[in-house]
């Protein structure tokens, strides 16, 4: 091998090649014991008492030398391929998909990609694209360009490529997500955009190096798409298709969704309609939709601001401690508060209510949280 990895990137990358081992799984096992490895070395008798953990599972734990091995060999086609890996509880994994139920365990990333970029957009639709729902996409990315976002997407036909192209002609990140792993892209056709994507963003899969193309990757990776975003924006769509579903998974996710209003008599505005109909998506008429929804003009205020940490001796220490993590990260989701503070969410809401009551942070859509700046 070029390097050396670490025994517990080894030994993560081992138990996430373990056979149908879910995400909800993969994630428990690190929690309760600690780490990886600790899985693979744990008595048997403290496996069992973790939910889910059967005797299934624990006949593959036997089969340690096996998984390391293969693992081993994955680390070293990674370092060849100038192929990063990010497994779940590392910091380099992105913090937006940690506390998501489904997000993937490991991560593959090629290119020069932030994976934690303040702020993200996701743009997906149809593989058949009009005129209009390509000028649309150009027009949302310029007229977000001011706040740099990284743009992100899925790389394919239509709407996705689209996106990826408009960021990279006004210089902004953008990260493809694939359903496939990194050496396959697909469409083959989009090579050179996902050469050029390199430079300022890259690509992202959970499927290890030598995955066979399936259909059903494609439904998959759409989630990363939706948890990755901070706000989702279906540009074109029909009745059914990819765009709808990341629409849907977004807005299980408390991601903020949009949908570009289109013509009645297209059906490529189909999915779009119905989702601004069943109140899932927010209707998208220019950028000022998202850069109220994320709260985008505040931050940039606020920034030039000297930040400095409120006096917090009103607070019991639970509070002080919630205060001091939305302070250092600006903005802070819920769900995400609550898998770092190891807190229920029925706790955190009463926590968080009162703080917003003493006029310390401020609730936004999406159940975000931003502190306030007392002067």
């Amino acid at each position: 091998m070029n390097k050396q990895p670490n025994n517990e990137l080894l030994y993560k990358v081992g138990l996430g090649l373990i056979p149908k081992l879910g995400p909800n799984i993969y994630k428990k096992i690190i929690r309760n014991c600690g780490s990886a490895e600790a899985f693979f070395n744990m008595p048997r008798g403290k496996l069992e008492r973790i939910q889910g953990v059967g005797p299934k599972l624990l006949a593959y734990r036997n089969q340690k030398a096996k998984y390391l091995s293969e693992a081993e060999a994955l680390i070293d086609t990674a370092v060849q391929h100038k192929i990063q890996i990010h497994c779940f509880m590392e910091e380099n994994y992105p913090t937006r998909l940690k506390s998501l139920p489904d997000g993937p365990p490991v991560l593959y990333s090629k290119g020069e990609l932030t994976l934690n970029p303040k702020r993200t957009i996701g743009i997906v639709g149809t593989r058949k694209a009009t005129d209009y729902g390509k000028n649309i996409t150009q027009q949302i990315i310029e007229e977000l360009s001011r706040f740099q976002p990284t743009i992100i997407s899925g790389l394919a036909y239509g709407i996705d490529v689209e996106a990826h192209r408009a960021a990279i002609s006004r210089e902004l990140p953008t990260i493809g997500v694939l359903g496939s792993d990194l050496n396959t892209i697909y469409p083959s056709t989009h090579k050179k955009t996902a050469e050029q994507m390199m430079e300022n963003g890259g690509l992202l899969s959970e499927y290890k190096l030598g995955t066979e193309m399936n259909p059903g990757n494609f439904p998959q990776r759409n989630r990363i798409i939706a948890g990755m975003s901070d706000a989702l924006v279906v540009v074109e769509a029909a009745k059914k298709g990819g765009a709808l579903i990341t629409a849907e998974i977004a807005y299980s996710y408390n991601r903020e969704v949009f949908a570009v209003p289109g013509n009645l008599q297209s059906k490529f505005s189909e999915g779009c309609n119905d989702l601004i109909r069943n109140m899932k998506a927010g209707i998208y008429m220019n950028s000022r939709e998202i850069v109220d929804s994320l709260s985008w003009d505040m931050d940039a205020t606020q920034s030039s601001i000297k930040q400095v940490l409120p006096d917090l001796s009103l607070l019991d220490p639970l509070e002080a401690k919630i205060m001091e993590r939305i302070f250092d990260k600006k903005e802070v989701e819920v769900n995400w508060l609550s898998h770092d503070l190891k807190l229920p969410i029925s706790t955190l809401a009463v926590k968080l209510l009162n703080l917003e009551f003493l006029g310390f942070i401020k609730a936004y859509p999406g159940k975000k949280y931003q502190w306030l700046q007392k002067n």
